[in-house]
């Protein structure tokens, strides 16, 4: 690791650029991604069988998804100066603590053992995904950084796909104790590739001559900066949506009749709509500057969505509109993570942080919101709705700002 950071620091305040894109490394991150949102919602397409198996309640069980945007909000600040300054050792540091924290649940089969391994691996995860902007700077060419930003926050997605899909084939209280155990090994397995992929590729220091800063000074290039504020109250309010749908799907669609199995295949295949849109729509509006008009068009259709939801709950009809927030909504991160990269470019990882930070802190409030209101299910979906329709307004504010800075 020593040799890592002492690489990064003979490049930095050089112009090198990688002859190659080195996606090794974006595959084996992917991975390290793939493996924290699996552990983020191991337990929330089994969340009735959970809470027989502890002995907790519903509101209880949603609380092991719920501790990741909450510790979030605590550490995105922390982990993006971090990683700033040392970003192998931070980013490795993340791999530690997130297969450590999923392990420790296996300590004990009850809850306070899953509580406490999914803190730990909660405190790894900003310094894994505040790591996605800082591994494009410094393994991809710059035509391939858009690319890459998307495709790692696809491994992100894919990931709750795993989780997603694990509940929905070992559904019961019989299977959380298997559940708890493939999810380890993944995250373990994914971190000695990420290790290893880091030990055998060159990192190429900072992009354009940019020197990395660190400390209180990264954080004042990212707060200062006016694009990145727009930014952060852009993400809020769509990741939020996303975060309290992903954590209590389940028990508000089950009145309706959509059992956990069912619930978990539709999560499943929302997380695929997910990928397959991060895959996409990024890569489609860089080339065409149209990124301010598709994520304004994903947080109107999630609105609508939710609405939906409320007044007509079954299967069909979360099946297509999940399917279609996953599509539409969803590229919205890697999007936001792409501008972020463009308009800060000497702080990558605290801008991603701050963006992280936002998109937690708005999942911790609506996702405690929807919580209070899991027994009224139609009310809780229109408060997801009118809650969504609150970030037209600041990507308003936000393109003001792009359309003017654009112009001078």
């Amino acid at each position: 690791m020593a040799t890592l950071d002492q690489t990064c620091s003979e490049t930095a305040g050089t112009d090198h650029r990688p002859a190659r894109s080195q996606w090794t490394v974006f595959l084996a991150y992917g991975l390290l991604a793939a493996a924290t949102q699996a552990l983020l919602v191991n337990y929330a397409p089994v969340t009735n069988d959970a809470a027989r198996h502890f002995g907790v309640s519903v509101t209880a069980i949603g609380w092991l998804s719920q501790v990741f945007p909450l510790v979030y909000v605590l550490l995105a600040i922390p982990a993006g100066l971090l990683l700033d300054r040392f970003f192998h050792v931070a980013l490795i540091a993340g791999a530690v603590l997130t297969a450590s924290g999923a392990f420790l649940r296996m300590v004990g089969d009850d809850y306070q053992w899953a509580l406490v391994g999914q803190v730990v691996a909660a405190v790894g995860q900003p310094f894994v995904l505040n790591a996605i902007p800082g591994l494009a700077v410094r393994y991809l060419a710059d035509r391939h950084r858009a690319t890459g930003i998307a495709a790692a926050s696809s491994a992100t997605f894919a990931g709750m796909v795993v989780g997603y899909l694990l509940g929905a084939f070992l559904p019961g209280e019989d299977h959380i104790e298997t559940l708890t155990m493939v999810t380890a090994l993944i995250a373990m397995d994914a971190g000695l590739c990420l290790v290893a992929a880091l030990h055998f590729a060159s990192p190429t220091g900072s992009p354009d001559g940019v020197p990395p800063v660190g400390g209180l000074r990264a954080f004042r290039a990212a707060f200062d900066n006016r694009y990145l504020r727009r930014l952060c109250a852009v993400v809020t309010i769509p990741m939020g949506t996303f975060i309290a749908l992903a954590t209590f799907v389940q028990p508000l669609l089950e009145p309706a009749g959509v059992g956990e199995s069912i619930a978990g295949i539709v999560l499943a295949l929302t997380m695929i709509a997910g990928v397959l849109g991060c895959a996409i729509v990024p890569v489609w509006a860089e080339r065409r500057r149209r990124e301010v008009q598709l994520m304004g068009a994903g947080i109107a259709f999630t609105s609508v969505a939710c609405l939906h939801l409320a007044l007509v709950p079954s299967t069909p009809m979360a099946v297509v509109t999940l399917l279609g927030i996953g599509f539409v909504l969803l590229p919205a991160l890697p999007i936001v993570l792409s501008l972020s990269e463009r308009h800060a470019p000497d702080s990558e990882s605290t801008a991603a942080g701050l963006i992280w930070l936002a998109g937690n802190l708005g999942g911790v409030l609506l996702a405690t919101v929807v919580g209070l209101l899991v027994a009224s299910p139609g009310l809780a979906f229109v408060a997801l709705a009118i809650a969504t329709l609150g970030a037209l307004p600041a990507l308003r504010w936000f393109a003001a700002l792009d359309r003017s800075g654009a112009a001078a």
